[in-house]
Protein backbone atom coordinates (compact mmCIF):
# COMPACT_ATOMS: atom_id res chain seq x y z
CA UNK A 1 0.00 0.00 0.00
CA UNK A 2 1.09 3.59 -0.78
CA UNK A 3 2.46 5.83 2.52
CA UNK A 4 0.02 8.64 1.12
CA UNK A 5 -3.52 9.09 1.61
CA UNK A 6 -5.91 7.06 -0.37
CA UNK A 7 -8.86 8.46 -1.91
CA UNK A 8 -11.85 6.72 -2.16
CA UNK A 9 -14.60 6.23 -4.57
CA UNK A 10 -17.50 7.84 -3.50
CA UNK A 11 -20.77 5.55 -2.84
CA UNK A 12 -22.17 6.95 -6.04
CA UNK A 13 -19.52 5.68 -8.33
CA UNK A 14 -19.29 2.25 -7.00
CA UNK A 15 -21.94 -0.53 -8.44
CA UNK A 16 -24.89 -1.57 -5.84
CA UNK A 17 -25.36 -5.05 -5.00
CA UNK A 18 -28.13 -5.02 -7.39
CA UNK A 19 -26.14 -3.94 -10.22
CA UNK A 20 -23.23 -6.47 -9.19
CA UNK A 21 -25.81 -9.94 -8.89
CA UNK A 22 -27.60 -8.98 -12.43
CA UNK A 23 -24.43 -9.18 -14.21
CA UNK A 24 -23.15 -11.96 -12.13
CA UNK A 25 -26.03 -13.73 -13.54
CA UNK A 26 -25.92 -12.80 -16.74
CA UNK A 27 -22.42 -14.20 -16.78
CA UNK A 28 -23.70 -17.43 -15.04
CA UNK A 29 -26.60 -17.71 -17.46
CA UNK A 30 -23.84 -17.42 -20.28
CA UNK A 31 -21.80 -20.34 -19.23
CA UNK A 32 -19.99 -19.03 -16.30
CA UNK A 33 -19.38 -21.41 -13.16
CA UNK A 34 -17.11 -19.63 -10.59
CA UNK A 35 -17.26 -16.20 -9.43
CA UNK A 36 -14.24 -14.89 -7.71
CA UNK A 37 -14.78 -11.92 -5.07
CA UNK A 38 -12.18 -9.54 -4.90
CA UNK A 39 -11.25 -5.97 -3.94
CA UNK A 40 -9.18 -3.96 -3.29
CA UNK A 41 -10.57 -5.44 -0.06
CA UNK A 42 -14.02 -6.97 -0.04
CA UNK A 43 -14.28 -7.57 3.49
CA UNK A 44 -14.35 -3.76 4.29
CA UNK A 45 -17.51 -3.87 2.16
CA UNK A 46 -21.17 -2.66 4.58
CA UNK A 47 -23.17 -5.62 4.08
CA UNK A 48 -20.53 -7.78 2.17
CA UNK A 49 -22.89 -10.95 3.52
CA UNK A 50 -25.73 -9.89 1.54
CA UNK A 51 -23.36 -9.90 -1.54
CA UNK A 52 -22.38 -13.35 -0.83
CA UNK A 53 -25.44 -14.78 -0.17
CA UNK A 54 -27.28 -13.11 -3.45
CA UNK A 55 -24.35 -14.80 -5.46
CA UNK A 56 -24.24 -17.66 -3.63
CA UNK A 57 -28.37 -18.49 -4.94
CA UNK A 58 -27.36 -18.00 -8.86
CA UNK A 59 -28.48 -21.44 -10.44
CA UNK A 60 -26.05 -23.03 -12.27
CA UNK A 61 -22.94 -21.14 -10.70
CA UNK A 62 -20.67 -24.24 -8.98
CA UNK A 63 -18.37 -22.50 -6.77
CA UNK A 64 -18.00 -18.99 -5.61
CA UNK A 65 -14.10 -18.06 -4.35
CA UNK A 66 -12.54 -14.86 -2.63
CA UNK A 67 -9.37 -13.04 -2.26
CA UNK A 68 -8.34 -11.63 0.99
CA UNK A 69 -6.03 -9.53 2.90
CA UNK A 70 -7.53 -12.08 5.89
CA UNK A 71 -7.90 -9.52 8.37
CA UNK A 72 -11.53 -10.00 8.87
CA UNK A 73 -11.59 -13.48 7.94
CA UNK A 74 -11.88 -15.01 10.95
CA UNK A 75 -15.06 -12.61 11.32
CA UNK A 76 -16.94 -13.98 8.15
CA UNK A 77 -15.14 -17.34 7.86
CA UNK A 78 -18.09 -19.51 9.38
CA UNK A 79 -20.92 -17.53 7.17
CA UNK A 80 -18.45 -18.14 4.06
CA UNK A 81 -18.56 -22.30 5.19
CA UNK A 82 -22.54 -21.94 4.37
CA UNK A 83 -22.19 -21.09 1.10
CA UNK A 84 -20.94 -22.25 -2.52
CA UNK A 85 -17.15 -20.64 -1.08
CA UNK A 86 -15.14 -23.48 -1.53
CA UNK A 87 -11.87 -21.11 -2.22
CA UNK A 88 -10.39 -18.73 0.10
CA UNK A 89 -6.79 -16.67 -0.80
CA UNK A 90 -5.25 -14.66 1.57
CA UNK A 91 -2.25 -12.11 0.10
CA UNK A 92 -0.01 -12.43 2.45
CA UNK A 93 3.81 -11.22 1.61
CA UNK A 94 5.78 -11.98 4.87
CA UNK A 95 5.25 -14.15 7.77
CA UNK A 96 7.93 -11.30 9.70
CA UNK A 97 5.40 -9.35 11.86
CA UNK A 98 7.14 -5.99 11.83
CA UNK A 99 7.66 -6.31 7.76
CA UNK A 100 4.30 -7.04 7.71
CA UNK A 101 3.42 -3.52 9.20
CA UNK A 102 5.55 -1.60 6.80
CA UNK A 103 4.30 -3.44 3.49
CA UNK A 104 0.48 -3.09 4.78
CA UNK A 105 0.74 0.13 7.07
CA UNK A 106 -1.70 -1.80 8.98
CA UNK A 107 -0.83 -3.38 12.51
CA UNK A 108 -3.15 -6.70 11.63
CA UNK A 109 -1.02 -9.25 11.64
CA UNK A 110 -2.43 -11.47 14.11
CA UNK A 111 -5.94 -11.00 12.96
CA UNK A 112 -4.59 -12.54 9.44
CA UNK A 113 -3.26 -15.81 11.01
CA UNK A 114 -6.39 -16.16 13.15
CA UNK A 115 -8.42 -15.84 9.97
CA UNK A 116 -6.50 -18.52 8.42
CA UNK A 117 -6.80 -20.82 11.41
CA UNK A 118 -9.65 -20.50 11.51
CA UNK A 119 -10.54 -21.34 7.87
CA UNK A 120 -8.06 -23.95 8.37
CA UNK A 121 -9.82 -25.42 11.22
CA UNK A 122 -13.76 -25.39 8.79
CA UNK A 123 -11.81 -27.22 6.45
CA UNK A 124 -12.81 -24.86 3.28
CA UNK A 125 -11.80 -27.65 -0.19
CA UNK A 126 -9.00 -25.09 -1.57
CA UNK A 127 -6.82 -22.38 1.27
CA UNK A 128 -4.30 -20.52 -0.54
CA UNK A 129 -1.57 -18.00 0.70
CA UNK A 130 -0.52 -15.66 -2.13
CA UNK A 131 2.58 -13.95 -1.29
CA UNK A 132 4.33 -11.63 -4.30
CA UNK A 133 7.92 -11.83 -4.65
CA UNK A 134 9.85 -9.05 -3.53
CA UNK A 135 13.73 -8.62 -4.32
CA UNK A 136 15.02 -7.26 -1.00
CA UNK A 137 12.05 -7.32 0.87
CA UNK A 138 10.77 -10.94 1.01
CA UNK A 139 12.82 -13.38 -1.00
CA UNK A 140 14.90 -14.16 1.87
CA UNK A 141 11.56 -15.69 3.62
CA UNK A 142 10.96 -18.35 0.57
CA UNK A 143 11.66 -21.39 2.71
CA UNK A 144 9.88 -20.27 5.26
CA UNK A 145 6.58 -20.17 2.79
CA UNK A 146 7.10 -23.39 1.68
CA UNK A 147 7.47 -24.87 4.95
CA UNK A 148 4.14 -24.19 5.96
CA UNK A 149 3.24 -26.16 3.38
CA UNK A 150 4.67 -29.27 5.43
CA UNK A 151 1.91 -29.74 7.79
CA UNK A 152 -0.85 -27.66 6.77
CA UNK A 153 -3.35 -28.33 4.29
CA UNK A 154 -2.67 -25.08 2.09
CA UNK A 155 -1.10 -23.91 -0.92
CA UNK A 156 1.63 -21.17 -0.81
CA UNK A 157 1.88 -19.21 -4.11
CA UNK A 158 5.03 -16.99 -5.08
CA UNK A 159 3.31 -14.57 -7.34
CA UNK A 160 5.83 -12.13 -9.74
CA UNK A 161 5.81 -8.79 -9.02
CA UNK A 162 4.10 -6.97 -11.75
CA UNK A 163 4.97 -3.29 -13.05
CA UNK A 164 2.17 -1.17 -13.73
CA UNK A 165 0.85 2.18 -12.05
CA UNK A 166 2.75 4.56 -10.09
CA UNK A 167 5.26 1.98 -8.52
CA UNK A 168 6.13 1.29 -12.21
CA UNK A 169 9.61 1.86 -11.47
CA UNK A 170 9.82 0.22 -7.90
CA UNK A 171 8.65 -2.64 -9.04
CA UNK A 172 10.96 -3.18 -11.97
CA UNK A 173 13.62 -2.34 -9.42
CA UNK A 174 12.79 -5.34 -6.97
CA UNK A 175 11.41 -8.31 -9.58
CA UNK A 176 12.40 -11.51 -8.38
CA UNK A 177 11.78 -14.54 -11.21
CA UNK A 178 9.93 -17.13 -9.59
CA UNK A 179 12.68 -19.38 -10.90
CA UNK A 180 14.79 -18.18 -7.88
CA UNK A 181 11.76 -20.38 -5.76
CA UNK A 182 13.09 -23.62 -7.74
CA UNK A 183 17.00 -22.56 -7.27
CA UNK A 184 16.67 -21.81 -3.35
CA UNK A 185 14.74 -25.14 -2.80
CA UNK A 186 15.96 -27.96 -4.54
CA UNK A 187 13.37 -30.29 -3.28
CA UNK A 188 10.28 -29.38 -4.50
CA UNK A 189 8.80 -32.47 -7.05
CA UNK A 190 6.17 -30.84 -10.23
CA UNK A 191 3.13 -32.15 -10.15
CA UNK A 192 0.75 -32.38 -12.67
CA UNK A 193 -1.21 -29.64 -13.64
CA UNK A 194 -5.64 -30.58 -13.25
CA UNK A 195 -6.93 -27.57 -14.45
CA UNK A 196 -5.54 -26.02 -17.34
CA UNK A 197 -7.08 -22.80 -17.04
CA UNK A 198 -5.14 -22.32 -13.11
CA UNK A 199 -2.25 -19.40 -13.55
CA UNK A 200 0.13 -21.47 -11.49
CA UNK A 201 2.36 -24.40 -12.45
CA UNK A 202 2.50 -26.48 -8.76
CA UNK A 203 5.12 -28.18 -7.33
CA UNK A 204 5.32 -30.10 -3.69
CA UNK A 205 8.06 -31.13 -1.04
CA UNK A 206 8.00 -35.27 -0.27
CA UNK A 207 5.12 -35.96 2.31
CA UNK A 208 3.61 -32.03 2.95
CA UNK A 209 0.06 -31.72 3.03
CA UNK A 210 0.04 -28.28 0.76
CA UNK A 211 1.44 -27.28 -2.78
CA UNK A 212 3.93 -25.00 -4.11
CA UNK A 213 2.27 -22.80 -6.90
CA UNK A 214 4.14 -20.81 -8.69
CA UNK A 215 2.52 -17.58 -10.95
CA UNK A 216 5.11 -16.34 -13.35
CA UNK A 217 3.05 -13.62 -14.93
CA UNK A 218 6.28 -11.67 -16.10
CA UNK A 219 8.66 -14.42 -16.93
CA UNK A 220 6.72 -17.25 -18.10
CA UNK A 221 2.98 -15.58 -19.15
CA UNK A 222 0.20 -18.06 -19.69
CA UNK A 223 -1.98 -15.83 -21.40
CA UNK A 224 -3.07 -18.37 -24.27
CA UNK A 225 -5.43 -20.34 -20.85
CA UNK A 226 -6.60 -17.78 -18.98
CA UNK A 227 -10.43 -17.30 -19.22
CA UNK A 228 -10.81 -14.77 -16.39
CA UNK A 229 -12.40 -11.41 -16.69
CA UNK A 230 -13.07 -8.86 -14.19
CA UNK A 231 -15.59 -6.81 -13.14
CA UNK A 232 -14.10 -3.55 -11.16
CA UNK A 233 -16.25 -1.91 -8.12
CA UNK A 234 -17.21 0.85 -9.86
CA UNK A 235 -18.54 -0.64 -12.37
CA UNK A 236 -15.90 -1.17 -15.34
CA UNK A 237 -15.11 -4.67 -17.42
CA UNK A 238 -11.79 -6.08 -17.77
CA UNK A 239 -10.85 -8.65 -19.70
CA UNK A 240 -7.29 -8.56 -19.47
CA UNK A 241 -5.32 -7.52 -15.99
CA UNK A 242 -2.40 -5.65 -18.03
CA UNK A 243 -4.91 -3.41 -19.99
CA UNK A 244 -6.42 -0.69 -20.09
CA UNK A 245 -9.10 -1.52 -21.82
CA UNK A 246 -12.42 -1.15 -20.40
CA UNK A 247 -16.12 -1.36 -20.93
CA UNK A 248 -18.29 0.60 -18.85
CA UNK A 249 -21.04 -1.33 -17.50
CA UNK A 250 -22.22 0.92 -14.46
CA UNK A 251 -22.81 3.80 -17.34
CA UNK A 252 -25.13 1.44 -19.75
CA UNK A 253 -26.86 -0.28 -16.82
CA UNK A 254 -27.68 2.88 -15.34
CA UNK A 255 -28.52 4.54 -18.90
CA UNK A 256 -31.33 1.82 -18.90
CA UNK A 257 -29.15 -0.10 -21.77
CA UNK A 258 -29.65 -4.23 -21.99
CA UNK A 259 -25.84 -5.57 -22.17
CA UNK A 260 -25.62 -8.79 -22.21
CA UNK A 261 -24.76 -8.79 -25.91
CA UNK A 262 -22.11 -5.95 -25.70
CA UNK A 263 -20.61 -8.32 -22.72
CA UNK A 264 -19.95 -11.09 -25.28
CA UNK A 265 -19.27 -8.91 -27.92
CA UNK A 266 -16.24 -6.87 -25.99
CA UNK A 267 -14.85 -10.31 -24.69
CA UNK A 268 -14.43 -11.85 -28.26
CA UNK A 269 -13.24 -8.58 -29.92
CA UNK A 270 -11.36 -6.98 -26.68
CA UNK A 271 -10.31 -9.55 -24.51
CA UNK A 272 -6.30 -9.68 -25.99
CA UNK A 273 -4.30 -12.63 -26.86
CA UNK A 274 -1.68 -11.76 -24.39
CA UNK A 275 -0.42 -9.08 -22.11
CA UNK A 276 2.58 -7.09 -23.87
CA UNK A 277 4.54 -6.39 -20.73
CA UNK A 278 7.49 -7.89 -22.40
CA UNK A 279 7.32 -4.92 -24.84
CA UNK A 280 7.24 -2.33 -22.22
CA UNK A 281 3.51 -1.73 -22.29
CA UNK A 282 2.05 -1.10 -18.48
CA UNK A 283 -1.15 -0.20 -17.57
CA UNK A 284 -1.68 3.22 -15.31
CA UNK A 285 -3.93 1.80 -12.75
CA UNK A 286 -2.28 0.66 -9.63
CA UNK A 287 -2.90 -3.10 -8.13
CA UNK A 288 -4.86 -2.18 -4.94
CA UNK A 289 -6.79 -0.70 -6.57
CA UNK A 290 -7.38 -3.86 -8.43
CA UNK A 291 -7.47 -6.52 -6.48
CA UNK A 292 -6.34 -10.14 -6.55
Amino acid sequence: MPDTKIKYLDKKNILTFEEIEKIAKIFVDSGVKKIRITGGEPLIRKDISVLINRLDKLQSLNELAITTNGVFLKKYAQKLKHTKMKTINISLDTLDKNKYAKITRNDCFDDVWAGIDKVIKLGFASIKINTVLIKGINDNEIMDFINLTKNKNIDVRFIELMPMGSMLNWSMEHFCPNKTVLDICKNLEKIEKNNIHSPATYYKLQNAQGRVGLISAVSNKFCETCNKVRLTADGKLKSCLHSDTTLDLKKILRNGGEIEEIIQKHIYYQKPKEHNLDKSEYITKDMFRIGG
